[in-house]
């Protein structure tokens, strides 16, 4: 059998992209417009360099922390995405490597495995949620999470439904019946390993959204949830605070690059906040995430907990980020990447990937552990940060 490990995330892509049909690894791409978001959250850590010792280095190294409440093993957290056709096991997967690796597990409303399912076998569930379905649905989610066993959960705001690609938009469809099938079937026919791994289990993808479906209806359809929360009117910062009155737990605001906006989260009681653009997905041509980072750390850090999400592909990446006062990142592609490529283990090995390159760059820094890093670690370009909204 060939070795399935693979040494970085960049190789895990390329063994999705080989495994995947066409449609399902687009669709994990994503991106905006001509792809400025998309392409900068990567090349911004690329023009961050590092500040190492060559002695007094430290022969024990530690990267345990917490944030939301959660203690957790590394500054890692699994972003919510939806998993859909990537694997058959889906989140459930990426759950048990997650708690194999010690780490919480954000999981999707647009999920293809239900909250219980994922509860189950994560017991550091955060549970994510758009502002979709009105009050009444959206305190019935609230309720259903809590049940489930859900620690926290995360308010995604950061999606101004851009649509338009330059390099072209993948096929999805909004189920997969007989006519749909058939015109995947070439894309399905040509990733033979993908299409087994799915004939396996009895079954191809429902392209559902479990997490969606109101009490005693059947899950609707992807896009139908979709459409739910399209038709939506955005949210005020009144709806917010409502919503965030209605959890006791942790609450984390996800989508945030201004500082005024950072404000208004700590506010009104958030326990943490995300700066993001959502991978890209986002208004074309917002700063990625790290360059925005230390001006809302700055500006909220010590009062509620900073994390980023966006562009982390390497340990190096994780450091820079909490050097520049990140408490955590979350991580998306990186780890769909490793569900595609070799399921749970895949996940496992990109958590490795991140936990290794971790800890060579506090070897090499001179930390002894994580909390020890400073922004005088991290090498910037001039005019590299933006601060947006701070007046």
């Amino acid at each position: 059998m060939a070795n399935k490990w693979f040494e970085t995330v960049a190789v895990a892509q390329r063994r999705a992209e080989k495994r995947l049909p066409k449609s399902v690894y687009g669709a994990i791409i994503g991106g905006a417009e001509k792809g400025l978001s998309l392409n900068g959250n990567l090349t911004s850590f690329d023009q961050l360099g590092l500040a190492p010792h060559v002695a007094g280095l430290q022969a024990e190294r530690s990267m345990n922390t917490s944030v939301f409440g959660l203690d957790i093993s590394m500054p890692v957290i699994i972003s919510p995405t939806g998993v859909q056709a990537v694997h058959p096991e889906g989140e459930v997967a990426v759950a048990r490597a997650a708690t194999n690796r010690g780490i919480p597990m954000g999981l999707s409303s647009f999920g293809s495995r239900s909250m219980e399912d994922v509860a189950a076998v994560n017991s550091q569930l955060l549970f994510q949620m758009y502002w979709s379905g009105g009050r009444d649905v959206m305190v019935q989610r609230l309720e259903r999470a809590k049940a489930a066993g859900a620690k926290g959960i995360i308010l995604t705001l950061d999606w101004t439904f851009s649509n338009g690609r330059d390099w072209g938009s993948p096929w999805i469809p909004e189920k997969l019946d007989l006519k749909t099938m058939i015109k995947l079937s070439p894309q399905a026919l040509s990733k033979p390993k993908w299409l087994f791994a799915y004939l396996k289990t009895g079954k191809l993808p429902d392209l559902s959204a479990p997490n969606m479906a109101h009490p005693g209806q059947k899950p609707p359809a992807f896009f139908g949830a979709y459409y739910e929360w399209m038709t939506m009117p955005p949210p005020s910062w009144e709806d917010i605070a409502w919503l965030r009155s209605q959890w006791d737990g942790p609450f984390v605001v996800k989508g945030v690059c201004r500082v005024d906006d950072a404000k208004r989260v700590r506010d009104l009681g958030a326990t943490g906040l995300s700066v993001s653009n959502h991978g890209g997905n986002n208004l074309d041509g917002t700063p990625s995430p790290i360059r925005a980072l230390p001006a809302i750390a700055a500006a909220v850090g010590s009062e509620i907990d900073v994390v980023l999400d966006g562009g982390i592909r390497r340990g190096s990446d994780v450091v820079k980020a909490v050097a520049l006062g990140a408490k955590a990142v979350m991580i998306g592609r990186a780890y769909l990447w490793g569900l595609a490529a070799n399921g749970q283990a895949g996940v496992e090995n990109v958590l490795d990937i991140l936990h290794g390159g971790i800890d060579s760059c506090l070897l090499g820094l001179g930390k002894s552990h994580i909390s020890e890093l400073t922004p005088d670690d991290v090498i910037a370009p001039r005019d590299f940060f933006v601060t947006l909204g701070d007046k």
